[in-house]
């Protein structure tokens, strides 16, 4: 029903991207592990999902339960891998645990081994240097880097299809001015600034959103801006001007569809330069704050521990895999939007 809702034009670019196997199967996959990542605390998480103690039910997960509930004697919330509160919880009821028994900042004091420990049954991945599970770090470090990229990715969309189409519509001394603003702004050594920006604040998620942004926009600036220029001047927009129709109507309504062929194109290649920007400066100790999950940082743990290859190794094939997929993608919306394809 919905492919018949659309277009001839729709229909054929869907057919060309179905076409394209490995960029059809590489957005599966990668749907179905960013959608895992979303429910990263039902899949790592140092809570039960669900506690049963003396026939009352408890979703740890989803609320804070006091330790007093279970027979402890603190108002804080319960540590449910505290051997006391297990005990009194197993011995009143049950719990369910979810697959991997970790959260990112969780610390494992039970290991039979100094940190970073190697892969076992309790930690499939191994631990970092500070003890914390492996596994759960590239979960939750995979969901963040994701949306960290799909935001800054938007906003830079925004903001790039506005100064392109502003510069291609309007041209003359508009465009004149804002080309040589791209130029000099362009020019600068954008991960330098980016270092310097990072270390005068204390840096979180949206600051260095902020911050990627100001660099992140011109990417698409020349494509939306070729278009505009070139149909500002094709006759169906005559025809609106000449009719009253306003420069905004006609920039957003008439030329911008046209223009979002082009932009849409580059969008998976922008996601995955936002995604290895913020790893890069988590490598480098200017991104995310310190002991969040972040593929940046377990790179820079497996170059500090080169004794512990498993650390290396699961960062790489994280991002491999996650870039990987990212550029198929890209092929295949390319491929979708190529007139030529038939």
């Amino acid at each position: 029903m919905i492919v018949k809702a659309l277009s001839p034009v729709q229909q054929r670019r869907l057919r060309n991207f179905r076409r394209n196997r490995r960029g059809y199967w590489s957005l599966w996959i990668f749907l179905v592990l960013f959608g895992l990542s979303l429910c990263a605390e039902l899949i790592a998480n140092d809570k039960p999902l669900l506690v049963s103690y003396k026939d009352h039910l408890y979703f740890p997960v989803f609320q804070s339960v006091p330790e007093e509930t279970f027979g402890g004697f603190l108002p804080t919330e319960a540590d449910y891998r505290d051997p006391f509160i297990a005990g009194e919880i197993t011995s009143h009821g049950w719990m369910v645990w979810p697959p991997i028994r970790f959260s990112y900042d969780t610390i494992n004091y039970n290991l039979e081994v100094p940190s970073p420990a190697p892969p076992s049954p309790e930690n499939w991945l191994g631990t970092d240097d500070q003890g914390r599970d492996v596994m759960a770090r590239v979960i939750y470090g995979f969901r963040t880097s994701v949306l960290f990229g799909l935001t800054l990715t938007l906003a830079s969309c925004v903001v790039g299809v506005l100064v392109g189409a502003i510069q291609g519509y309007y041209g003359g001394k508009v465009d004149l001015l804002g080309q040589r603003f791209i130029e000099v702004w362009s020019g600068l050594p954008v991960l330098y600034l980016l270092i310097i920006l990072s270390s005068l604040i204390q840096p979180n998620f949206w600051w260095l959103l902020g911050i990627m942004l100001l660099f992140s926009w011109m990417g698409l600036v020349d494509v939306v801006r070729a278009e505009f220029l070139r149909a500002r001047n094709f006759e169906y927009v005559k025809a609106a001007r000449a009719l009253g129709l306003g420069n905004r109507k006609i920039m957003f309504r008439h030329i911008l569809p046209n223009a979002m062929v082009a932009t849409l194109t580059f969008l998976p290649f922008i996601l995955t330069g936002a995604i290895t920007g913020l790893t890069s400066l988590d490598f480098l100790g200017f991104g995310l704050p310190a002991g969040s999950p972040s593929l940046g940082e377990l790179i820079a743990q497996g170059k500090a521990n080169l004794q512990a290859p498993w650390l290396g190794i699961s960062a790489f094939v994280s991002l491999s895999v996650m870039l990987t997929l990212l550029v198929f993608v890209g092929e295949a919306v390319r491929d979708a939007f190529d007139p030529r394809k038939g």
